[in-house]
């Protein structure tokens, strides 16, 4: 199992041009894997693509993705053509990861899709997408979106690998029917190893393979106590869960729940700070220290 640690910069945190550069370029030269940027229209973070394309002018190998970024509400053609375009100007290194959107109304408003609407969207559009990348003249008369003779160009060498978000049962099942991989969020190391099977089952069930290695899990961590805006947010989420089973405080921690994930077959992992840093070259140096030599 090869093992990757990347590094995400969650949907509420602000990064202007020059900090937002100089961290892709620190995650390359300590051989960070790759660079996750999140989606949220109402937060200060940057639109993940646009921010993605960024950091790809200023690096030439840590892989590129979104954590996650909504469908539902983004035309198939034109998100085709966005991704695209990001996979061949950064030479290949473009991982899309979607998801249906957060619950909150004004998120959703944004993106003009009624909440009942948004799995029978993001259904229809991911398959579409795939044959956008794959199919000149594509012909689709669906419930929600019509395309008759659409190509689009550039063309990816290969249909890009799509990576799904979320965690509740139908989300795991969608991600086995139709995802090349899950990305876990906020979700424990035994909580990944209890999913896991529920993807794999759906998949079978449709008579795919998602591939072993393609499972990755948002490894949240700060330098003390989990803040209590966040810890909130955790129980309101899944009262279950102890907010410091999700968020790791001090390196140790942090490579401990690396390792946990790992030993429940969650290759993929992704750094997340709920802290910002007063020092980004020093954190990603920290982190490189502690927890990179598991890589393989």
């Amino acid at each position: 199992m090869k093992v990757r640690v990347g590094f995400g910069l969650g949907n509420l945190r602000a990064t202007d041009g020059a900090t937002l550069g100089a961290i892709a370029e620190h995650l390359e030269t300590y051989g960070y894997d790759s660079l996750w940027c999140s989606e949220r229209i109402g937060g200060p973070a940057p639109d993940p693509v646009a921010a993605l394309a960024f950091a790809a002018a200023r690096t030439r190998r840590i892989k590129l993705g979104t954590s996650v970024s909504v469908l539902p509400g983004r035309p198939p053609a034109v998100t085709a053509k966005e991704w695209a375009s990001l996979d061949a100007l950064s030479g290949g290194r473009a991982l899309p990861a979607f998801g249906l959107g957060v619950v909150q109304p004004a998120e959703q408003q944004a993106f003009g899709v009624n909440r009942a609407d948004r799995a029978s969207i993001f259904d229809e559009a991911l398959p579409l997408i795939r044959r956008l990348w794959s199919e000149d003249d594509v012909v689709h008369y669906g419930r929600w979106f019509t395309y008759d003779g659409i190509t689009v160009r550039p063309r990816p060498p290969k249909p890009l690998d799509v990576w799904l978000g979320g965690r509740a049962p139908a989300e795991l099942r969608r991600t086995g029917r139709l995802g090349d991989g899950w990305l876990a969020s906020f979700a424990t190391p035994a909580e990944c190893a209890a999913g896991r099977p529920v993807v794999e089952a759906a998949a079978a069930e449709a008579g795919r393979t998602i591939d072993p290695e393609h499972y990755g899990a948002m490894v949240l961590y700060g330098p003390g106590p989990v803040p209590e805006t966040l810890a909130t947010a955790i129980r309101t989420r899944n009262p279950q869960t102890d907010p410091t089973e999700l968020v790791a405080a001090g390196w140790a921690a942090v490579r401990e729940r690396c390792l946990s994930y790992v030993e429940v077959g969650f290759s993929k992992l992704v750094l997340v700070p709920v802290h910002d840093p007063e020092d980004w070259e020093a954190e990603l140096a920290a982190g490189a220290e502690a927890v990179l030599d598991i890589q393989t």
